[in-house]
């Protein structure tokens, strides 16, 4: 189980985790095991989270996610597999929790009478302006 909030955790078998080489550091030891980390989770079909919740999980996922709708993390930022695999797992469960918040619906909003008034009035003085500079251009040549 991946603890997401209190309520919420995933169950192991919606996760898979595949271990590939890592690419950087790590002398000899990096060309003989396996340590970084695939994690696989089918968005689309996991029936732990709600609809509103899977579709801001697609959208939060970007260019992670395929197009069948499974998300892919890749971890490889620890030199042992353990450590790995406890960063795909926690960076899942983060984004699963970002998922959770819903965006709060924007009010409209208009600008006020006075805001109006002073910005078209700085409009007109930055036209008059530009006006008599051209006029003064125009009487030297």
């Amino acid at each position: 189980m991946i603890p997401i909030a209190p309520g919420l955790s995933l169950p192991d078998h919606e996760v898979s985790l595949s271990f590939v080489r890592s690419p950087g550091p790590g002398g000899q030891n990096v060309n003989k095991v396996a340590t970084a980390v695939l994690l696989r989770f089918d968005i689309s079909s996991s029936p732990s989270l709600s609809a509103p919740v899977r579709e801001r999980l697609l959208r939060l996922g970007g260019a992670r996610v395929t197009r069948e709708g499974v998300l892919l993390i890749r971890a490889s930022r620890f030199r042992t597999q353990l450590q790995n695999r406890e960063d795909a797992r926690e960076r899942l469960a983060a984004l699963v929790r970002r998922a959770l918040v819903a965006p709060r619906p924007r009010r409209k909003t208009r600008p006020r009478t006075g805001a109006r008034e002073r910005r078209l009035e700085s409009k007109r003085i930055r036209s008059q302006k530009k006006i008599r500079r051209r006029i003064l251009k125009e009487w030297d040549n």
